[in-house]
């Protein structure tokens, strides 16, 4: 009897780790850079156009906000994120909504894809 139980306990652990596994290999989700440019009116070759942005994304799903990321301050960020289409914009500090480039972007599943955005700041 305990040679049975023992046996049970063995094929359950198993299940349970091997389900584990497999959730994790189908998380996905987005990682890149976030710039805002141009930054002065007349850009040089020399010199760099754009800067990297300190910001918070939002991701939308379905009219429901999925997930948001604050970006370091080098621009850079990571979020796991379904499979899916989703509408990104960005969260100023004073709460208030900006677009960004792209404005929608497709998740696959089970894939890590970068992606950058950029912030078009008006300045001509």
């Amino acid at each position: 009897m305990r040679r049975w139980l023992l046996i049970g306990v063995l094929i359950v652990v198993a299940l349970a780790l091997s389900s584990s596994v497999a959730a994790t290999t189908t998380e996905g989700g987005l990682y890149g850079t976030v710039t805002r440019g141009p930054t002065r009116p007349v850009c040089v070759a020399e010199l760099p156009c754009s800067r990297p942005a300190a910001v918070t994304l939002e991701f939308a799903r379905g009219g429901t906000v999925a997930a948001g990321v604050v970006t370091g301050r080098d621009g850079i960020y990571r979020v796991a994120l379904r499979e899916g289409v989703y509408l990104v914009w960005i969260i100023t500090p004073s709460r208030s909504v900006r677009r960004i480039d792209p404005p929608r972007i497709r998740v696959f599943p089970a894939r890590w894809s970068r992606q950058n955005f950029s912030i078009d700041t008006g300045i001509r």
